[in-house]
């Protein structure tokens, strides 16, 4: 079996950290290495969350910091639902801080010229991949496509039109969407479906080895703080989207249209302009996730976790 070779751009963060162990998990990928930017907390903490979640689950890959603000607009993340550390509700062991001396641009650029068929995998903000596409813009030509969490077919997280990750630098998503790579968009209109109940957290704690201690202990805390940020019933588990919807193509069902990026900085600002019914009859250039097997997506996420029991 031909492993999909993916590099995972994130800013943990809860579910980041899911996505993460998901990635290493699963058999069907070979994760080249992670990239932090900042966004849910500032770059020296997300950065080392990346690092604590990877070595935890026993992963060596290289671990490379990216930038600390977007490319245009003033910093924004999301401490009233990630917390303090922007992980909060696991304590990690005291991993030594080894992060790959290169820019998380400089290598993304690196694997992608090393590798073929390389796929990027976003869950956070897309600058530091928007930053390597002007840098280097031959690694266009080379990545096999980009798998994005973030954007909506419908309304926001963080204002009326905009998601998180993209309303965090919608001038580095409009570089990425407009760059020519294939581009698999996973947003809230389908994460939104995949809410970590206390069911589901009661599902992994009968695991009961170290990775589902971590996963019980993390989503506890991101649940309860959904829950009063969003009055909620149980928290979206937004970014391990993009992992499932490569181990089983069968999970996550995309379709393609016209996608653009509001760049003006008004009202509607970082929206994900998606032309659903084809009004505009423009050329349909991004995959737009449209639905999800809630059931499986969960079954992928367990058999994650059991996958270290062994």
């Amino acid at each position: 079996m031909n492993k999909q070779k993916i590099i995972l751009d994130c800013d943990p963060g809860h579910d980041d950290a899911v996505a993460i162990l998901l990635a290493v998990a699963s058999p069907k990928i070979e994760l080249l290495g992670i990239t932090v930017a900042a966004g849910n907390q500032t770059i020296e903490k997300t950065a080392k969350n990346a690092l604590n979640v990877a070595r935890f689950v026993k992963s060596n890959v290289p671990i490379a910091i990216g930038s600390a603000e977007p490319l245009v607009r003033d910093r924004i993340i999301c401490e009233q639902v990630h917390g303090e550390s922007g992980l909060d509700g696991f304590a990690f062991p005291n991993y030594p801080q080894d992060f790959d001396k290169r820019h998380a641009a400089q290598l993304m650029i690196d694997l992608i010229m090393a590798n073929d068929d390389v796929i990027m995998v976003t869950t956070g903000p897309l600058t530091n991949l928007a930053l390597a596409m002007k840098l280097e813009p031959r690694i266009c030509q080379r990545i096999k496509k980009v798998v994005v969490m973030g954007g909506s077919t419908d309304n926001g997280n963080t204002s009326p039109a905009a998601e998180f990750n993209i309303m965090c630098d919608a001038e580095a998503a409009y570089i990425v969407f407009n760059s020519g790579v294939e581009i698999y968009m996973c947003g809230l209109n389908i994460t939104r479906k995949v809410l970590v109940y206390d069911g589901i957290i009661n599902r992994m704690a009968k695991i009961n080895n170290e990775v589902s201690d971590m996963f019980v202990q993390l989503m506890r805390v991101f649940n309860e703080n959904q829950r009063k940020t969003f009055q909620i019933p149980a928290a979206p588990l937004h970014d391990p989207v993009t992992i499932v919807s490569l181990i089983d193509e069968s999970v996550v069902k995309f379709t393609k249209m016209n996608v653009t990026i509001d760049i003006n900085h008004g009202p509607s600002y970082g929206r994900t302009n998606c032309d659903v019914f084809d009004y505009l009859k423009q050329e349909k250039n991004v995959y737009v996730a449209m639905h999800i097997d809630v059931d499986k997506y969960w079954d992928i996420v367990e058999s994650a976790i059991r996958t270290f029991s062994k």
